[in-house]
């Protein structure tokens, strides 16, 4: 079984969509370790809500944080520390789908960033999303990947078509594309299950499932 880590090249790229749809491609459980801000809809409410009536477990947050800030801004103001080594994978004999939070160097406390919630074994789902400047946010956090050491690293571009940034990225981070979410008004569980299926083979492929 894949532990899959869904991560961005900032916030509000669509790791929570993306997330979903390898969810419901892969029939997945998933789990975000640290959630900042609107805790009455959270991601994980978003994922249940998109993959539908599948029998997905969802499991409970390590952090769950008030504030929509850099998690470690948002602990501050509840007067708490995050401490990595609380944060324990939940078990399962089932696929994991792990969602980051905003970016890769988006600190936890003064030491560690998400970066260090991914373990070395994870495949790892970068989300890119085509606007000024995404290319050099792009390849900023493929060499922050590669600089640790993770080998095992795909893109999936969300939004709006960008055919010469898409591809200047893969040639110049050496790195496959796994595909791209269109850009829709809002997303319901209909458009999650016809991505799943398109992302399907593509995803096992890439997992050499």
């Amino acid at each position: 079984m894949a532990n899959i880590f869904i991560t961005g090249i900032s916030t509000d790229v669509g790791k929570t969509l993306v997330s979903a749809i390898f969810i419901k491609a892969l029939k997945a459980d998933y789990w975000k370790p640290i959630q900042s801000g609107n805790l009455d809809f959270t991601d994980a409410h978003t994922v249940a809500h998109l993959i539908g009536d599948q029998n997905t477990t969802v499991f409970p947050h390590a952090y769950a944080l008030n504030a929509p800030m850099s998690p470690h801004a948002a602990a501050d103001l509840e007067n708490k520390k995050i401490k990595i080594h609380d944060i324990i994978r939940p078990k399962t004999q089932n696929h994991l789908v792990i969602e980051g939070a905003g970016g890769l160097l988006v600190p936890l406390n003064k030491k560690h960033t998400i970066i260090d919630l991914i373990n070395k074994d994870d495949v790892v789902i970068l989300v890119s999303r085509n606007y000024l400047g995404s290319i050099n946010h792009t390849l900023l956090s493929i060499e922050a990947l590669k600089g640790r050491g993770f080998s095992k690293i795909a893109l999936v571009f969300n939004g709006k078509e960008n055919k010469s940034t898409e591809e200047i990225i893969c040639e110049k981070g050496q790195l496959p594309s796994l595909g791209r979410v269109d850009q829709y008004k809002s997303i319901d569980a209909k458009i999650i299950g016809i991505y799943a299926q398109k992302f399907k083979p593509i995803i096992r492929s890439f997992l050499c499932l």
